[in-house]
């Protein structure tokens, strides 16, 4: 019995090491592993939302309209903002926005009739809906492995 217990015990302290060992190098998280991708395409206002190699969702978006950019390139999210408005456009809300360069965020907009058209000042806008479902994603996977890629 005791020589039970002592086997226990070792296994229990060999067990607990390995975790930390995880945590202390990122292994385990409260996001998901793997990465979510955001791949916004201005030529046709579109975004499809890839996981790993797995198409999840295609989109039409709205992008910057004439006078105004959207910026192209590969990105990383740095911050979401359930509830965000802009206090560069009069207050404007930007809700489940997901902010990846500056000021540009993929966000929820109310102006539907204008989606898969550039109608922006150059943020990705998505209806409410979709921008749910991309806010709720980028917190799953977390936004450290939340990329949004955007082409001409």
């Amino acid at each position: 019995m005791m020589h039970m217990l002592l086997l226990g015990k070792i296994i229990m302290r060999k067990f607990f090491a390995v975790v930390l060992t995880l945590l202390a190098f990122g292994f385990l998280s409260g996001a998901q592993a793997g990465t979510i991708t955001a791949r916004i395409s201005l030529s046709s206002q579109t975004m499809t939302v890839t996981d790993g190699l797995f198409v999840r969702h295609k989109w039409k978006i709205s992008t910057a309209r004439r006078g105004y950019v959207t910026p192209t390139g590969s990105f990383r999210a740095y911050w979401a903002s359930r509830h965000h408005r802009s206090r560069k456009y009069d207050n404007a809300p930007m809700p489940y926005a997901i902010f990846f360069k500056g000021g540009y965020a993929v966000h929820a907009t109310f102006d539907l009739k204008r989606l898969g058209r550039p109608a922006s000042h150059g943020c990705i806008r998505l209806h409410p809906s979709n921008a749910a479902v991309f806010f709720s994603l980028a917190q799953k996977y977390g936004l450290r492995n939340t990329k949004v890629i955007i082409t001409r």
